[in-house]
Parts: C-alpha cells; sequence; structure tokens
C-alpha cells in the first residue's frame, strides 16, 4: 500500500467506497481517518422509508404517546403469556458471502497526556470496537470488542498486541480506538480516540503497517490536556498531539458461518481480584501467583495452618503462605460460538424490560446500578492479571482448570458465555452469602443477547478417561476421597483426569435444554482432553451432583457467613433475577446507597477497615485500664 497522507474528514459522513482500477483495494484513500463518529451504512432506501412514513402522519416511533401505549402493551402481553417473552431466540445469522480474517495489531502510542498528577505519567491501555455493513441478528447484539492491556506509569506505551478477527465483509470496517488511563476506582480518564475506516477488503489489500494516526482530543480528559497545554506553553519541544500505530493484514477468507464477524484470537484470560471480598467470603489463594503451580504446572497444596497462627505459617514457608482473594475470572475462547447458542433475558416483568433496555428513569438506574456492580467484580487494576495460551490446546484445558483450581475444595461457579465466546465466571454459592455474584445480569454487564449462562463444577476421575457420562462407573473427587490429588498432593496435570458438568441453570436467560449439545461440542473444541458432561438444572441428576458440592464446601468451614439481601430459599431460577429492584435504584439514587453497595464500598477502601480496627483497638485498651475480664 502506498503511504499517502491520512485523509480526515469532518462532517462525519461515511465515506464512499473508493474505486481505483480493477476494485481501488490498495488506493491510498481506501483507508480512512474521521474526526467524528460516521454511521454505520444504511440499506438501500431505508431513508425514503422513514421521509414516506412522516409525510403520512405516522407518529415519532421514540414520542411519549408511543412510549406510553408500547408498555401498556407489553405488560398485558405478560400477564396474558404463561411463558414470558425471551430466553432461547431461533433468529438465525443473515446470510452473506465469504468474508476476511483479518489482524490488527496495536503496537504503541506516543505523546499522550499524563493523567496522574502525582507520577506525571497515566496507565494507558486501548479499547477497541469493530463494526461493519453485515446485519445484525437483532439491533441489540453487541459490537465485536477487544481490551489491550494496561501498561503502567508511561505517556509512550508499548502494547505490541493483535487481534483476530473472522468474516469482516468485503465492504470493510469501521475500528474505532478509544484510548483511556486506568484509574480504579475512579472513573478512567478517556486520552483520545482513534476512528480509522477502511472502505473494501479482499485478498489483494495489502493492509496498512505500524501506521501513524492522530489521537483525537476533543473527547480526551480536560484536565489532562490542561496539564500538557501548561507544559507545551514552556517548552517549545512538546506538542500537544498524540499518537497512535496501529497495522492491519488480510489473512485470508475466513471459514463459516459468514453473516457473523467473531474473535479468532488472541484466546487469553484475565484474572479479576477482590482481597476484602475474598476476607468476607472466606476464599483464599496462594501468596504469590508462581506457587498456583508446581515445575509440572501443578497447584501446590497444603493444610493451612489456623487464622491468626503467623508463626505456623512461616515455618510453613512462603510457598505454603496463603492470602485472602476473590477472584473473577473471564477466558476469551476461539470462535465462533453455534448459532444455536442465542438467548435473551426473560421478562418477567416490565421492570426488567426497562432494565435491559435502559429505558424510562427507572431502567437506566437499575442498568447503572448492576454495571456499576460488574465493574466492582470484573475490575482492571495494578492486581489484574493477564495471559496468552495456544487456542484450542491441552495448555489452554490446564489453563482453565487453574484458573477453577481443579477439583479442589468442592467449589461450584456460575457463568456467561457471550456471543463473541467471552467465557466469565466466579465461584459462588449460598454460602458466600454476597448475592450479587449468582446474578447473570451482573456476569454479563446486563447484556440483552448471550450464548449461554448456568453454573458448573470440575470434579476428578480415578482414572483418565475424560469420561462424559454425569455417573462414571469409578469414584469422583472431591464427593470421595481420591488418592493422587488434592487435599494431600498436588493435582494430576493430565486434563483426561477431569471433569466439567456444566448446566443452564440461569433464570435471567433460562437457556435451553435440547441446544445445550452445541454448548458441549464447543467446550470440548476448545478444551481438548476434558470430560465435558452437560445437564439441564431441571434434571434430578444435576441438582444431587450440586447439592453434593455445596456439602464439600460447607465441610470446609472457612466461609463467613454474611447477611442475604434476599430470601434464602430462593436461586438463581427465580423469576426476579434482581432482588430488590427497588433497592438497586435507590442505591444508584443521589445520596442514597443500599446495604448491599455500602458493603462494597467498605470491601474496596483499605483505608476504611484499617481505621475500624485501630479504633478497636484504642476502645479495648481504654477497656482493659477500666474493667477486668475484657479479651480481645
Amino acid at each position: 500500500m502506498s503511504n499517502g497522507e491520512t485523509v480526515q474528514q469532518s462532517n462525519g459522513a461515511y465515506p464512499a467506497p473508493i474505486s481505483t482500477g480493477t476494485n481501488g483495494v490498495n488506493h491510498e484513500k481506501n483507508v480512512r481517518q474521521v474526526t467524528d463518529d460516521p454511521p454505520v451504512p444504511t440499506i438501500s432506501g431505508d431513508s425514503d422509508l422513514r421521509g414516506n412514513q412522516e409525510e403520512q402522519g405516522v407518529p415519532d416511533r421514540h414520542s411519549t404517546f408511543n412510549i406510553k401505549r408500547q408498555l401498556t402493551h407489553q405488560k398485558e402481553k405478560i400477564k396474558t403469556k404463561t411463558k414470558p417473552p425471551g430466553g432461547y431466540d431461533t433468529t438465525p445469522i443473515p446470510k452473506a458471502p465469504p468474508g476476511y480474517a483479518i489482524k490488527f495489531t496495536f503496537h504503541r502510542a506516543t505523546n499522550l497526556p499524563a493523567a496522574d498528577i502525582g507520577s506525571h505519567a497515566s496507565d494507558p491501555f486501548i479499547e477497541s470496537t469493530l463494526t461493519s455493513s453485515l446485519p445484525k441478528r437483532h439491533k441489540e447484539d453487541p459490537d465485536l470488542f477487544h481490551r489491550t492491556r494496561t501498561i503502567r506509569r508511561t505517556v509512550d506505551p508499548e502494547w505490541e498486541e493483535d487481534w483476530i478477527v473472522a468474516n469482516v465483509p468485503a465492504s470493510g470496517f469501521k475500528l474505532k480506538c478509544r484510548l483511556y488511563d486506568e484509574d480504579w476506582p475512579d472513573h478512567n480518564d478517556r486520552l483520545g480516540n482513534v476512528t480509522i475506516i477502511v472502505s473494501r477488503v479482499d485478498e489483494t489489500w495489502n493492509g496498512f503497517s505500524q501506521r501513524e494516526f492522530e489521537v483525537k482530543k476533543r473527547v480526551g480528559s480536560k484536565r489532562a490536556y490542561l496539564l500538557k497545554a501548561a507544559s507545551a506553553a514552556f517548552n517549545a519541544d512538546v506538542t500537544m498531539t498524540p499518537s497512535l500505530f496501529v497495522s492491519a493484514t488480510v489473512l485470508g477468507v475466513s471459514d463459516p458461518p459468514h453473516g457473523q464477524m467473531y474473535t479468532l484470537g488472541p484466546t487469553r484470560y484475565f484474572r479479576h481480584f477482590s482481597p476484602m471480598i475474598g476476607r468476607l467470603a472466606g476464599v483464599q489463594v496462594n501468596k504469590d501467583e508462581d506457587h498456583d503451580s508446581n515445575a509440572n504446572g501443578a497447584t501446590s497444596y497444603e493444610p493451612k495452618a489456623p487464622e491468626g497462627d503467623q508463626d505456623k505459617q512461616i515455618k510453613q514457608g512462603d510457598k505454603k503462605t496463603q492470602k485472602y482473594d476473590f477472584q473473577a475470572n473471564e477466558i476469551q475462547l476461539q470462535g465462533p460460538v453455534p448459532e444455536k447458542l442465542y438467548h435473551r433475558y426473560v421478562e418477567f416483568r416490565p421492570l426488567i424490560g426497562l432494565m435491559f433496555s435502559r429505558s424510562g428513569i427507572r431502567g437506566r438506574i437499575l442498568h447503572k446500578a448492576l454495571a456499576h456492580q460488574h465493574g466492582r467484580i470484573y475490575n482492571f487494576d495494578s492486581s489484574t492479571e493477564y495471559g496468552q495460551f495456544k487456542p484450542c490446546s491441552e495448555e489452554a484445558t490446564l489453563q482453565f482448570l487453574k484458573l477453577v483450581h481443579f477439583d479442589q475444595g468442592g467449589r461450584l461457579f456460575t457463568y456467561v458465555l457471550t456471543l463473541d465466546g467471552l467465557f466469565r465466571f466466579t465461584e459462588t454459592g449460598k454460602e458466600f452469602g454476597i448475592d450479587l455474584l449468582s446474578k447473570h445480569s451482573m456476569h454479563s454487564d446486563v447484556a440483552t443477547y448471550i450464548a449461554c449462562s448456568g453454573e458448573f463444577f470440575v470434579r476428578r476421575l480415578k482414572k483418565p478417561t475424560a469420561s462424559e457420562d454425569p455417573k462414571p462407573d469409578q469414584p469422583t473427587h472431591p464427593t470421595q476421597e481420591l488418592s493422587g490429588g488434592p487435599p494431600r498432593g498436588p493435582p494430576p496435570t493430565k486434563p483426561e483426569y477431569y471433569q466439567l458438568v456444566i448446566d443452564n441453570d440461569s433464570g435471567t436467560y433460562r437457556p435451553e435444554k435440547s441446544v445445550l449439545p452445541e454448548l458441549q461440542k464447543f467446550l470440548q473444541r476448545n478444551f481438548p482432553g476434558l470430560g465435558v458432561v452437560t445437564l439441564g438444572c431441571d434434571d434430578e441428576e444435576d441438582q444431587k451432583l450440586k447439592e453434593k458440592q455445596r456439602k464439600v464446601k460447607r465441610q470446609e468451614g472457612e466461609n463467613i457467613h454474611m447477611v442475604l439481601n434476599r430470601s434464602p430459599s430462593s436461586s438463581s431460577m427465580s423469576s426476579d433475577d434482581v432482588s430488590d429492584p427497588e433497592e438497586l435504584e435507590q442505591s444508584a439514587g443521589a445520596g442514597r446507597k443500599s446495604k448491599k453497595e455500602r458493603m462494597l464500598d467498605a470491601l474496596e477502601q483499605d483505608g476504611t477497615m484499617k481505621a475500624l480496627q485501630k479504633e478497636f483497638m484504642r476502645s479495648g485498651s481504654k477497656g482493659k485500664g477500666e474493667a477486668s475480664g475484657v479479651t480481645n
């Protein structure tokens, strides 16, 4: 591709395809950077249709009258139906010609503003969205999304990170890169945008290599750029405009299905940590991540020293020292996700629909509250761990087993699988007492459509048979004692020793039992060697197996119980997956927070807990001087 200058467009119109020679695919103007967000190309005749509606006096569908009428109609629809709208959706992927696999590489950025005054630097990362002219099954389907890792304390970050996407259509794409400064627990500061439009793609397209794009400052943090402007005023060598360097390469024609873009790679994982939630929930991990595995990659285990017995912990050695840490996991699996795995939230009552669609004041407040909870659990900060693994390999299976701690401790997990193959899960259960961890609406980040959701656990087989039988003809751990693994030794690292038992126990989306074999095939492809068992949540065997897991967990006696925010008899299959919408609404209101929000605030503020501890120690010291028989 010729190295012509970047063409910028200020009117926001979507650029018409360039045609030079046979197809113009390698013309220098095929790649453009635009200042404002251009609209996605519309279907021919759509604008004429809207014009005819206005001429005929058809009221605007966004008018107050129409919104009220639609809400009233929806209420009556829900009341008169035994099955609320939502759940399994049979809408097929729209047909389209074969697309292309493209590898995007985010190389580096230069001259970014310093958003952190103390360090005179930033913690930059990129959030990228990819859109095209391909029609979606529903308009609520999310755009393809990629987040880079965060580079700490720099204004010239180097990521060198790839993103491989399949089925990019010949009509081109729009890649929008938003640069941020990571600033947990405060809001991330926007550092600017880069929007790249390619009007045509085929196998002969040369792409572009380490091309420099100007970062648009209009939406950037005013505080960060004000500081940069002050520096530029006293130093002629300082410029105000940052740059982002990106590459794009065509890898070839994509495999079917061709109507939907999806992520091919990299397959990677994120581990998000919350130490205070871990302390209250009684969840412990090894103090050093390197100690999660021995020389063969197996997790190291040893009976834990009693809490507070520091001498014994020191004698056990740093390798055995554990810490409290609640862990939320995300694994990007290789697509495509099977077409039949497509589920919409179940609208048990109109308020649920308002929350997911962000309609009306109450709907927006509830949506914001749940999104806030999602951000707390899946938070990115300096403790977040990143890693990559070879797709659909034994390495991928072992990484998954490591994230779930193999078969140790009777753990039960709540999961959500997104339409692009992002597998999110956390340990959960009634014994935690943190009710939001069982909400699939929280795990999905209040997504209208997902692939599947439910619960799962991992157990170890006595023999490495990778059995898919829910009732294997051999003992299993942790419900039965087995040698050669936890709790007395390290777990075997051969995937065939393990069985993943996964179901559709989700009241938010109610995945269809008949499509679980599709989920099984998808997981078997991504986790080779692992025995995958899929069970419907209404199967008696599924309930028995999960109750056995809970029993093992209770026997450990490590969990600290907290006050539940709903009836203990409720479960994730409750029609009211939001335990108290009114409480959530109040929690997002001005100056009012629910007990759940106040608890979470305390969890993330180590200073609050330390202050309470000091106050307790002071009061205890005073008590000793005034009365006898007082114990600490």
